[in-house]
């Protein structure tokens, strides 16, 4: 659980400050049409967009909440892997330590 602890905050950490260069120094609009206009540029976006909606599912399946639920899948195709990461540091932290509990969420049924 440490090891993941350590990868959820560097990722976060990570696609912050990632982000805000990304907006110093880069122009978003236009090099986004660039991307796009690429055949590598789409299927990056496709495989990113994949990515949000596998941890949105896990999300959705692991929240007791629908709206909580439908909060979290929209941020992660606004925000991205910076909400990703910051999702996966809040469960390990409310799992304490119990892996069921994070893959789980509050499905756990006890025994």
């Amino acid at each position: 659980m440490k090891t993941a602890r350590i990868l959820a905050i560097s990722g976060t950490f990570i696609m912050f400050f990632t982000l805000v260069y990304g907006f110093v120094y880069g122009d978003f609009w236009a090099e986004g049409s660039i991307l796009t206009s690429l055949v590598w540029g789409r299927v990056s976006l496709i495989d990113v967009y994949v990515g949000f909606s596998m941890i949105g599912a896990w999300a959705a399946f692991r929240e007791n909440h629908t709206g909580r639920s439908i909060a979290w899948i929209l941020g992660f195709f606004v925000i991205g892997n910076l909400l990703a990461c910051i999702y996966i540091w809040i469960q390990i932290e409310r799992s304490g330590g119990d892996w069921r509990k994070f893959w789980f969420g509050n499905r756990i049924v006890n025994n």
